[in-house]
């Protein structure tokens, strides 16, 4: 096996979302993440074309004719959040996936009580699924929670 010629590191996880203000300050107001910037929107019917034809939006991002804004947070000290909102094209999808579908995902994040995480989390418009106690293996005593934020998307708090 040869050498890999770069160094890796996490940089950001990012979600696409239908109102990017709207939970950035969910995140914000709720978890205590930090704004690091916004950009756009950035359209591509604004930006110059690429040498070989295609939008800025097609060849950057995989998305022809589309018109991005992103916002950056810092979620914990070791985690950057990134919000992505495409207000165009129009036939954009709107589903977000479960955790089964292809590219299901969920945010995982680590706290030291479930249980306070979770009163909290529902207060603030979170609804709970029920908690995963383990009994037994490598993480028996251990729980873990899924959670949706206010707009469905999947969280899981873990201890």
């Amino acid at each position: 096996m040869s050498q890999r010629p770069f160094t890796l590191e996490a940089d950001h996880v990012s979600w696409t979302v239908a109102d990017a203000d709207a939970v950035a300050r969910f995140y914000i107001d709720v978890l205590g993440a930090t704004e690091l910037f916004r950009m756009g929107p950035l359209d591509a019917a604004d930006l110059p074309v690429e040498a070989d034809g295609r939008d800025w939006m097609a060849a950057h991002v995989n998305v022809p004719d589309a018109c991005l804004r992103l916002i950056m947070l810092q979620l914990t000290p070791t985690l950057n959040f990134q919000l992505a909102q495409y207000d165009k094209p129009a036939d954009r999808g709107s589903t977000l996936p479960r955790n089964c579908d292809l590219g299901g995902h969920h945010l995982g994040l680590r706290v030291d009580d479930v249980d306070a995480a979770a009163a909290y989390l529902t207060a603030h418009g979170c609804t709970a699924m029920q908690t995963i106690l383990i009994q037994d293996g490598p993480l028996a005593g251990k729980k873990n929670l899924y959670l949706l934020d206010p707009w469905g998307h999947q969280l899981e708090i873990v201890d």
